[in-house]
């Protein structure tokens, strides 16, 4: 049944490997406009087993993934359940649930999110909207991004909607279209050297900050042929593995002159983007918000208004719109653009499974 007002679970899990975004929200549509209420939110981070198992996924034969599937839908299940029962959630019209992504090829017709199994729904005793992937790369799409619906319907009032997570995504209107497109690797290349030297991440970007720069390895990041690509496009995992730790590590530099480097290299290849309009208003969000340093070396390579929300919009955006998602699914309603994945049409992704 179409109501105009939903109370909805949002999950979701991101490359940079923070844990499982948690939240409960409401949205309400009035005169075709959606507004959202976020209720209660959590993150739970992953123990070091879960971690491992998730750093890996994409070296794992098909055997092995069906069994971390298994695992990791049940792991999840958890996770959601102790959430409901911690904030003694009665009212839930739907659970929608991004998963975590195991392997993203999109040229090769491949995009497989684990955690989406229609068990969910039977341990939950809820109903479940998930798998928003597939469908798009059936339809001959990259699967992602997929938020930039959200940005235009909940934030369609800045001119760019930047997320910083494992990478860089943006999302603007252009010709009166929704784009967006991945940018580049960030947290995911930043955690990955801070976890060799012991910790999960450079606070604040200090570290980054005492570093030297690099300039050849700075030339040979922003020589990659992928920033030469037009939109649609996006990134995976496997793309970082073969395309830029190898190259980092041949120059064997200290960690923190990795960090400035890269971090460099971020400012630049986001730069280059926003900078395709005049000044204008760019909302960021993700856990890349955190680092002083990048967002101030972000600022001197642009003449954007630069807005970060409250923290909790900052690190619970992509799950609030995974809630979305779910809702627009329920609807029927497109919750997936053509003119930002590149699939055939506008679609209304995702699986509904019921308890």
């Amino acid at each position: 049944m179409i109501k105009n007002k939903y109370n909805v679970i949002g999950v979701m899990s991101g490359t940079s490997l923070d844990g499982v975004d948690v939240i409960y929200s409401q949205f309400e549509i009035d005169n075709n406009v959606w507004r959202f209420k976020i209720i209660h939110s959590k993150t739970i981070c992953y123990n070091s087993n879960w971690e491992e198992i998730l750093r890996n996924l994409v070296s794992y034969n098909d055997t092995k993934l069906q069994q971390i599937d298994d695992d990791y839908t049940n792991y999840l299940a958890g996770i959601i359940k102790d959430f409901i029962n911690e904030n003694n959630i009665k009212n839930i019209d739907a659970i929608c649930s991004h998963g975590h992504t195991a392997l993203h090829q999109p040229d090769n017709g491949i995009t497989y999110q684990i955690g989406n199994k229609p068990t969910m729904a039977t341990l939950l005793n809820e109903r479940v909207v998930c798998d928003f992937r597939v469908q798009d790369v059936e339809f001959g799409g990259q699967g992602a991004p997929l938020v930039p619906i959200g940005d235009k319907l909940l934030f369609s009032e800045y001119d760019f909607c930047l997320n910083l997570g494992g990478f860089a995504n943006i999302s603007t209107e252009f010709n009166n279209k929704r784009i967006a497109y991945d940018v580049c690797p960030v947290n995911i290349v930043l955690n990955h050297y801070t976890k060799l030297i012991g910790l999960d991440y450079d606070d604040g970007g200090k570290i980054a900050e005492t570093g030297v720069m690099n300039n050849e390895l700075l030339n040979k990041l922003n020589a990659l042929s992928f920033y030469k690509e037009d939109y649609p496009k996006s990134l995976g995992l496997e793309w970082v593995n073969k395309n830029i730790l190898p190259l980092i590590d041949t120059f064997q530099l200290e960690t923190k002159d990795i960090l400035k480097t890269f971090i460099e290299h971020i400012s630049i290849q986001i730069a280059k983007e926003i900078n395709k309009k005049k000044q204008g208003s760019v909302f960021i969000t993700g856990g890349g918000v955190y680092n002083n340093y990048l967002i101030e070396r972000l600022k001197q390579y642009s003449q954007h208004n630069i807005i970060i929300p409250s923290n909790t919009v900052v690190e619970f955006k992509e799950a609030l719109i995974f809630g979305l998602l779910g809702v627009l699914k329920l609807r029927d309603e497109v919750n997936c653009l053509q003119s930002v994945t590149g699939s055939s049409k506008n679609h209304s992704s995702g699986k509904i499974y019921l308890p």
